[in-house]
């Protein structure tokens, strides 16, 4: 009850937004959309299937601590806790999380909490999958280390992970990654694969997916068929429809639908999720998906400018919390092919209500916006994190 109250507070002030921009709702103070019933996840406790670990000082002041951080940065008062109190982190992840921790405490080399002071041991993220695979990605701060220092950390690592104590996780995959920078992809550091198989495997609605180290998945694996069930309804999709779907990951979304349209065209920022998307589409048999790798800002509007097939074309857009970019708005708007838009949001009070009100409002020749605009029809929360406030948002927009 208090996800879906979390979820009428920001329809209603999308509402309120609407009709400040002379844009009718339904009634002045209601919902300018019918907002359905959270729909819960079928699975509760441990669902997540990736979980990413903080290194730091924990209560007992020990630094090579791993696990969740407690407190703010602005309050200075942060603190590493292990993670073996929360629900919602398989007993698996776990596990991972306190063997590195073992590794590390054992390790001569200090763990990397403020870059500038020196360290090198950081982050782990371990993803698992419904087929049994679970692969770990430890990211390091090189410093000023050689390479043949590099190379010894790494041979220990995957000696700990292989033929130690961290062989009771059974890893299919140890990645290594060496950072300089908080966030880092694959193309700006490569990931280096130490022990195992490059991808790990996930099923879902009935198909076959690879994951590679940072390409994007749905963290709740059974919550994302429903919510991909839903989707796939609600985009009344026939055979000569073509789904355009942005931020595509490694193409769960328009593969799970491609059997209903005429064609699939995917677009995606990671290289390797492309990578990903196009092995999945040959493993599961389907070839009518085509994959664009590059931002969406870059790749969108040149694909719709020169837009010219006749056939209906529905646009499904999964973006991150930062929300779509303005050209890509900008590109939906334009293209009159377009009649019906989805947008799955994990943060709808954020960055997104400025996407929803850029796709609603009357058109303005000053900011390029020439298209008809759109009307937000229905929206439906997904309870895709159990155990904490969030909910996912499906929001179904037509014109």
């Amino acid at each position: 009850q208090v996800k879906y109250e979390s979820q009428r507070k920001i329809l209603q002030t999308l509402a309120s937004r609407l009709e400040e921009l002379g844009i009718d709702a339904q009634k002045p103070g209601e919902l300018c959309c019918p907002l359905q019933p959270v729909v819960p996840s079928p699975i509760i406790n441990g669902y997540r299937n990736k979980s990413t670990f903080s290194v730091n000082r924990g209560p007992d002041g020990n630094p090579k601590t791993v696990g969740l951080y407690v407190g703010t940065g602005r309050g200075q008062n942060i603190v590493c806790v292990k993670a073996n109190h929360v629900e919602n982190i398989p007993s698996k992840h776990k596990q991972v999380a306190q063997c590195y921790e073992e590794f590390i405490c054992h390790s001569p080399l200090d763990s990397c909490i403020l870059f500038h002071e020196g360290g090198h041991w950081r982050e782990l993220v371990v993803r698992t999958t419904g087929c049994g695979h679970t692969m770990a990605i430890i990211t390091f701060h090189p410093q000023q280390l050689g390479q043949e220092e590099l190379a010894t950390q790494k041979a220990l690592l995957k000696e700990f992970f292989t033929c130690g104590p961290g062989a009771v996780c059974d890893l299919t995959s140890l990645y290594f990654q060496e950072s300089t920078m908080t966030r880092c992809s694959h193309e700006q550091s490569p990931f280096q694969l130490l022990h195992g198989a490059p991808h790990i495997f996930e099923e879902l609605l009935g198909l076959k997916f690879r994951i590679s180290p940072d390409a994007f998945f749905q963290v709740n694996t059974a919550g994302a068929e429903v919510l991909y069930q839903a989707v796939g309804e609600l985009c009344q999709a026939t055979g000569d429809t073509v789904l355009l779907d942005i931020c595509c990951g490694t193409g769960t979304i328009g593969l799970s639908l491609a059997h209903r349209v005429s064609k699939v065209i995917g677009v995606e920022v990671v290289e390797k999720a492309i990578e990903d998307a196009e092995w999945n589409a040959a493993f599961n048999g389907i070839s009518n998906c085509e994959f664009h790798s590059g931002k969406a800002e870059a790749v969108l509007p040149q694909l719709l400018a020169s837009w010219e097939d006749a056939r209906p074309l529905v646009a499904v857009v999964n973006p991150s919390r930062a929300g779509l970019h303005y050209r890509v708005v900008r590109a939906i708007r334009n293209c009159r092919s377009i009649r019906r838009l989805l947008y799955i949001s994990c943060k709808p009070e954020g960055e997104a209500m400025r996407n929803f009100l850029e796709l609603c409002c009357p058109p303005d020749p000053r900011k390029k916006l020439t298209g008809e605009q759109f009307s937000p029809m229905l929206a439906i929360p997904f309870d895709m994190f159990p155990h904490t406030g969030h909910c996912e948002l499906l929001l179904l927009f037509t014109r």
